[in-house]
């Protein structure tokens, strides 16, 4: 299929986009762009959500996963799902009784202000650079198909995308992007089933049982407990402790609905991952079916498919479109929490309710992220979902251990040494890394929250 047809199937996907971001303009406060007026229907939420956690990495990396660890990456996806029951009975009903805004608001009743800001300042980081990483990822592949064979840069597809998210959420915030989100699902779901029924409809066999789907030797980065702890905190720092994801659940009509959602997103999550592997190793067997040289990164997967030709046009235009629906499903959701978060978290109330300010903070926030794209695109040479776990080992920890102080103990604090310790924790993990050549693996993430906790009651009043 050509690279022009393409483009217009991807032109008429951000026209439908845009038109259903000015359906979300009609209502135009800065309550509604925070919490769409908390209306939302849960079960569109929990649909919608699915699609904003798969994001354009999962079919980037995924399916490759397969090549380095199997079906193990199944492992940590159902310690996932059990951290989504966490977040729903633990956190959400802390966050309704409290009414919030941005979820760094209750650090800020729980500890003081400099903990708030401090929680704030680091989902702040970790977003920024996930929601790059992965926009990145969705970005260079869709470039790779369709612009690229056109002669158009990398850079300007970038500017592209980040110029057509910012359009569509531009005044509609959460009540555009939960309905967005799943329109977005759809096109990622029907993509996965496409690609996955046309690579195995061509197989003598179903690789059911090619790869291992657990790792019991303990000395293995891919043990089943370590990968089962580290969905389960991975989940309450990345879901729970995320105003990215947090913020659909809060604008969901109640508590009683919003856990609902989570339960329902939390257990879908498992049967559609596993489904990525699958596709994976039905790739895998059919690279070596047909003589096909497996690629040296196992991000290059699927696009090595599509270039020998393994795929028709039909599912080629699906998986073009699941990848710009991930794309804009998991990047214009981190755009309108960030811009929550840096109004509600660091302005004075009077000017959280000034809408030019709103929009040049979203605005600003768009600039940073197409700086961090063209960053990527000349630094970056890394499994990119196994990049995306680490930094959040180091950015999400203060926040567990912020977050478990709050929750789980009565002291107080002196707020003012929050952020030293919160910034220390991080650091010291790093050097902890250096000195045992890198031997942890994602239960890094635990030691950098458990740090950070200890650090906190060192501070503790007395």
């Amino acid at each position: 299929m050509s690279p022009i047809t393409l483009l217009l199937f991807i032109a008429a996907y951000f026209l439908l986009l845009i038109g259903i971001g000015q359906w979300g303009n009609r209502h135009h406060d800065n309550a509604s762009f925070y919490l769409g007026a908390r209306k939302s229907p849960w079960y569109v939420v929990a649909f919608g959500m699915l699609g904003a956690s798969l994001s354009g990495i999962t079919f980037v990396s995924v399916p490759g996963m397969v090549l380095q660890s199997g079906y193990s990456y199944q492992q940590m996806v159902i310690g996932f799902a059990l951290g989504y029951l966490v977040v729903a009975h633990v956190l959400l009903p802390v966050y309704y009784r409290l009414q919030v805004t941005s979820i760094y608001q209750y650090l800020g009743n729980r500890l003081g202000t400099y903990s708030q800001r401090t929680g704030s300042f680091f989902f702040l980081l970790s977003r920024l650079l996930g929601a790059s990483i992965r926009l990145y990822a969705a970005t260079w592949l869709i470039w790779h198909l369709v612009f690229a064979p056109l002669g158009i840069s990398f850079l300007l597809t970038a500017c592209i995308f980040i110029g057509i998210i910012f359009i569509y959420t531009y005044s509609g915030g959460i009540r555009t992007i939960v309905w967005t989100d799943a329109l977005q699902t759809l096109c990622i779901l029907l993509a996965l089933c496409g690609l996955l029924y046309e690579s195995s409809s061509q197989l003598t066999h179903f690789p059911w049982t090619d790869y291992s789907y657990f790792e019991w030797n303990w000395s293995s980065k891919n043990n089943f407990f370590k990968w089962l702890i580290s969905g389960i905190f991975i989940t309450l720092s990345m879901t729970g402790l995320d105003q990215d994801m947090m913020q659909k659940n809060l604008s969901c009509k109640n508590l009683s609905d919003a856990q609902k959602n989570m339960r329902c997103y939390g257990f879908s999550f498992i049967p559609v991952n596993l489904a990525f592997l699958f596709l994976g190793a039905c790739l895998v067997a059919l690279f070596a079916q047909k003589g096909i040289t497996l690629p040296q990164q196992g991000d290059l997967l699927v696009s090595t498919a599509i270039e020998n030709g393994l795929f028709s046009s039909g599912a080629i235009v699906l998986l073009v479109l699941g990848i710009v629906a991930a794309t804009c499903s998991s990047s214009d959701s981190a755009i309108v929490s960030l811009t929550t978060a840096i109004s509600i978290d660091f302005l004075p109330a009077e000017s959280q309710r000034n809408k030019k300010l709103r929009h040049a903070i979203h605005a600003g926030v768009c600039l940073c992220i197409l700086l961090l794209l063209f960053l990527f695109y000349w630094l970056s040479n890394t499994h990119i979902l196994d990049l995306l776990y680490q930094l959040a080992s180091y950015t999400y920890g203060p926040l567990l251990g912020l977050f478990a102080f709050g929750l789980f103990t009565k002291f107080q604090l002196h707020d003012r040494y929050a952020p030293l310790v919160c910034i220390a924790s991080p650091v010291l993990c790093f050097a902890i890394q250096q000195l045992t050549h890198n031997s942890l693996g994602y239960e890094l993430l635990i030691l950098n929250g458990l740090i950070t906790f200890v650090g906190l009651l060192l501070i503790r009043k007395r």
